[in-house]
């Protein structure tokens, strides 16, 4: 077995020097590799697949974060859902209590979950989950790259 006289620290302080040496060579090699032909379409900024409209300090669809914060509320609610199975599930109190234990936690459950559809029915009326897109602006673009060239990767 071979002793060393390095420390935790000094072990944990190589396997992070390690690592970013990894990292920089990595993307070093990549950098001398990857071929780099910029034009206006592959500089031009995108999200999600889809043509930003504005700068970047333009308002947001405040839908958004309605929709956020409903999700968060159901979600949040289904994690009562473990508890209550775990609690409720208990077969020596469903035994010793004849079925009415089990018949009021199902009770119990199908309240809270009547609660939840409504809420998620109020939302939708209201119109909270409508999510409205932006229109579509095409680019006015002309490559210099002709169209036939990608017909074999587009099949």
């Amino acid at each position: 077995m071979i002793q060393t006289n390095l420390s935790d620290f000094s072990i944990l302080l190589l396997f992070i020097i390690g690592a970013a040496g990894f990292v920089s060579v990595g993307l070093f090699v990549s950098k001398l590799i990857r071929p780099n032909r910029p034009n206006f379409e592959k500089l031009s900024t995108y999200e999600s697949g889809e043509d930003t409209i504005g700068g970047a300090w333009g308002q947001f669809n405040l839908k958004y974060y309605l929709v956020a914060m409903i999700f968060l509320l159901f979600e949040v609610e289904v994690i009562y859902l473990f508890p209550w199975a775990v609690i409720f599930g208990d077969q020596s109190l469903v035994y010793a209590t004849n079925w009415q234990w089990a018949w009021f936690a199902l009770t119990e459950m199908f309240i809270f979950i009547g609660v939840l559809t409504l809420g998620l029915v109020y939302a939708w009326k209201k119109g909270f989950l409508d999510w409205v897109k932006p229109q579509q602006v095409s680019s006015d673009y002309i490559s210099k790259i002709p169209k036939s060239a990608y017909k074999k990767y587009t099949s």
